[in-house]
């Protein structure tokens, strides 16, 4: 399934950021007619992209998905490396690093509030965490064409790097002291680290961590998804930097 994208908002993301080789884009031939639709035809023909109307017998194989009538076959995501990003200069910038992160819907959904939110890039390890499928493009809407996703061997190392190129680093812990908006987010680089709801963020980068920040609860019934937990910390750094940038104005 990793070959294609289904549902208009990530077709019509993909078209739009050209970053991704589209091979042929299947429609229903009983599809709505809508704004969107007519905007990915535009697209398909401008750029030479096939698009076929099909019977709805062709879509089966992706009838567990939320398809929306449309599926499009499409080259893997190119993943950026890590060492490449840290040459070019970077002033207040944000990155997350996912360790551990298993759930393909938790990860679209933290690849779309990063774009909403300003993060340069999304850091994920080759191995224990999930990878972006077609399922992650659709829940991010197509987000995944507008941001870098960082593949590293080892997220350790992929923290040590960050460190040593003067980038602050932001673990969420359930434990921790320091509520996630006690922390000055203006005038730093920083990479914020989620872990898997049922591990959360690894030792070994729990030692490395420069600031390591909560969300409180009003009880003990601690249900916070990572991507919600995730979009709480980022949109407080959001907030802060927005006061800060009028406070210098």
């Amino acid at each position: 399934m990793d070959d294609i994208i289904f549902g208009k908002n990530s077709v019509l993301e993909a078209l739009i950021s050209g970053e991704r080789e589209i091979n042929k884009i299947l429609i229903a031939k009983n599809i709505h007619s809508d704004g969107k639709l007519n905007k990915i035809k535009e697209l398909a023909q401008a750029n030479g992209i096939v698009f076929q109307f099909v019977a709805k017998e062709k879509f089966q194989p992706y009838a567990e998905y939320n398809h929306q009538g449309i599926v499009a076959q499409i080259s893997p995501i190119k993943y950026y490396d890590l060492d490449e990003f840290l040459e070019t200069p970077h002033r207040n910038s944000s990155v997350v690093i996912l360790d551990g992160v298993e759930d393909s819907h938790n990860l679209g959904a933290i690849i779309r509030t990063c774009v909403c939110a300003g993060v340069e890039a999304v850091i994920i390890p080759s191995r224990r965490n999930v990878q972006v499928n077609s399922i992650v493009e659709k829940t991010s809407a197509g987000a995944v064409n507008h941001i870098k996703i960082i593949k590293v061997n080892s997220p350790v190392n992929a923290v040590q790097k960050l460190k040593n190129s003067d980038w602050w680093i932001i673990a969420a812990d359930a434990s921790a002291v320091d509520n996630y908006f006690d922390v000055n987010y203006n005038d730093m680089n920083f990479a914020i680290v989620m872990g898997a709801e049922h591990a959360g963020v690894s030792k070994s980068i729990m030692k490395l961590a420069d600031f390591t920040v909560k969300i409180p609860m009003m009880n003990n019934f601690n249900s916070l998804n990572v991507s919600t937990a995730f979009s709480a910390i980022i949109f407080e750094t959001v907030r802060q930097r927005i006061c800060n940038n009028k406070k210098v104005k």
